[in-house]
C-alpha cells in the first residue's frame, strides 16, 4: 500500500459504501494504520491509497487510534475555525482552511458497531478533512482560486526538486 499522491484521478473518484465490515476491512484498517504511522500523519481515508470505501481513520498524537466506516456528518456548528491543513496526498504544503468548529457524525467501527459522536477542536478537523476525501474533495479545493494556484505551484517545485 501506498499514499496517492496529487494529481492521480483516483483522489478525485467518491467513494462508495461499505456492505460488510469483515477480515478484509480489518486487514485494510490495519495497513492504513501502519502507512498513517510511517508517514506521521493524523488522518488518511481509504482512497488515498487506492480504496475508494468510505473508510477513514485518525490517530492524533496518543490519543486513541479511531477509525470510521460509512461516517455520515449530521450536525456542525456556525462557528468557524482558521486553521494550517496539509494532506498525505499532497506532501510538502500546506493552507488555511476555514472549518466549523465542532461536528458531529455517525459511523461505525471496526467491529461493525454502530456509533455517534461529537468531536471538536483538530479532531473535528481531521474528521471533516477525511470526509471531504470520501466525496473526491482535497483541502486546496477549500482555497481560493489564487491561494489554490499559488499552492499547487509550489507543491509543483517541491516534487521537482526531490527529482
Amino acid at each position: 500500500m501506498r499514499v496517492l499522491i496529487f494529481g492521480n484521478e483516483t483522489l478525485r473518484q467518491k467513494s462508495e459504501p461499505i456492505k460488510n465490515i469483515n477480515e478484509e476491512i480489518e486487514t485494510l484498517v490495519s495497513g492504513m494504520f501502519d502507512i498513517l504511522e510511517k508517514h506521521q500523519g493524523v488522518g488518511l481515508a481509504a482512497i488515498q491509497i487506492g480504496m475508494p470505501k468510505r473508510l477513514f481513520i485518525t490517530q492524533i498524537g496518543k490519543d486513541i487510534p479511531r477509525v470510521f466506516i460509512n461516517p455520515s456528518v449530521i450536525e456542525t456548528s456556525g462557528e468557524l475555525a482558521d486553521y494550517e491543513e496539509g494532506c498525505l496526498s499532497l506532501p510538502g504544503v500546506w493552507g488555511h482552511i476555514a472549518r466549523p468548529k465542532t461536528v458531529r457524525l455517525q459511523a461505525w467501527n471496526e467491529k461493525g458497531k454502530p456509533f455517534t459522536m461529537d468531536a471538536d477542536g483538530i479532531l473535528a478537523r481531521v474528521i471533516q478533512h477525511e470526509c471531504d476525501h470520501l466525496d473526491g474533495t482535497l483541502f486546496v479545493d477549500k482555497l481560493s482560486a489564487l491561494k489554490r494556484e499559488r499552492l499547487i505551484n509550489k507543491y509543483e517545485k517541491l516534487k521537482k526538486a526531490k527529482k
